[in-house]
């Protein structure tokens, strides 16, 4: 098969031949119909955060079963998946206390360098990358990696669910627990971050305010629910924010991955908000809080992959797609080929899309 292989960070990714066995007894061999490029993955093309090369990125996916292991029960040939990152084992402490997102059993969410599912024709070990590896034509992963969804859900919108919404949903209804009428503030409005709009939308919030420097994404979150826009070209954010509230927020939302917004997103908090990091902060950079916000019961939260119980969460993501609650079709910017890979990041980079898709029968 076809894949997207990251030989050294800040390179161009290079389309090799590759290679998966036939799956053990509860790995699933996936088609892939569609991947979606995630600022996560330019995290790692850019080495920001480490991880064994070369490696096939891509961790957005939606695709079609075509073989299952002799121990799988829960998925059959045909059946349409969407992927997640973070496979569970049902077993361990955090997946028996509802934490499934935090599964600590290494034989199903191996860490980086640990699987050798992928081969070539080289002498170098090749990487699968957080369990999927999905800029590939093909994907092995284990069977907690992926949940069946209904199949008249189109596959490439089907996909974004798989990280993008699911990680800003989930931050908003999973692990801040916004409820009805409280005011939620969201910086950055990518594809996380407009999950999180729609999300806090879903959620009943009262007043949801987008921040954002690039006007068409603030116009579109209007229509993703957000009640008011912020340009920080404007001014300071925060006592922007300030103002329009008359104190601050309930609930920031950071999704952009940097120390300034994270502090940013606690200042913004009225007494006793919470500020939850969801955008990945560089590997090793540290954020700084005054500490006297914390006697007026401030908080500060991080976020993986929206706290999701992804078996539950994503086929009622898919209905509420198909109720006409999450607007999916207005996050994708581009759809591509393999080949146009890099294009693709290029254009993420420069801010030029909210959502690149990768389809593998175009």
């Amino acid at each position: 098969m076809k894949a997207a292989v990251l030989m050294e960070v800040n390179k161009p990714l290079v389309i090799e031949d590759i290679s998966v066995p036939k799956p053990g007894p509860r790995e699933v061999l996936i088609r892939t119909a569609v991947a979606g490029l995630c600022h996560s993955d330019l995290h790692f093309i850019e080495g920001l955060y480490p991880h064994p090369l070369p490696a096939v990125l891509g961790h957005e996916s939606a695709g079609i079963v075509e073989q299952v292991g002799s121990d799988v029960t829960y998925v059959k040939p045909g059946d349409h998946v969407v992927t997640c990152l973070s496979v569970f084992c049902g077993t361990c402490d955090n997946c028996t206390t509802g934490r499934p997102v935090l599964c600590t059993d290494t034989t199903v969410k191996m860490p980086p360098g640990a699987s050798n599912r992928l081969s070539w024709g080289r002498s170098e070990k090749l990487h699968q990358f957080l369990n999927l590896s999905s800029f590939a034509e093909q994907m092995l992963v284990h069977e907690n990696a992926i949940v069946k969804i209904r199949p008249d859900m189109p596959l490439d919108l089907a996909a974004l669910i798989g990280c993008g919404v699911i990680t800003g949903y989930g931050a908003v209804v999973n692990t801040a627990r916004v409820t009805a009428g409280e005011t939620v503030a969201v910086i950055g409005c990518g594809g996380v971050g407009m999950a999180a709009i729609n999300g806090a939308e879903i959620a009943g919030a009262g007043r949801i305010i987008a921040i954002d420097t690039n006007p068409a994404k603030l116009q579109l979150a209007t229509k993703l629910g957000a009640t008011d826009i912020i340009n920080p070209a404007d001014g300071d954010v925060v006592a922007q924010v300030r103002e329009l509230t008359k104190g601050g927020v309930h609930h920031a939302f950071e999704v952009l991955g940097r120390k300034e917004t994270a502090e940013q997103a606690f200042a913004m908090l009225a007494p006793g908000g919470t500020a939850t990091i969801v955008g990945m902060i560089p590997f090793g950079q540290k954020i700084e809080l005054h500490g006297f916000d914390f006697l007026r019961e401030r908080r500060i939260q991080g976020s993986s992959m929206g706290s999701n119980h992804f078996r539950v969460d994503m086929p009622r993501l898919v209905e509420f797609y198909l109720r006409g609650r999450l607007h999916l079709e207005d996050w994708i910017s581009a759809k591509l080929k393999l080949s146009e890979i890099n294009e693709g990041f290029a254009n993420m980079k420069a801010g030029k899309t909210l959502r690149s898709v990768i389809v593998f029968d175009a």
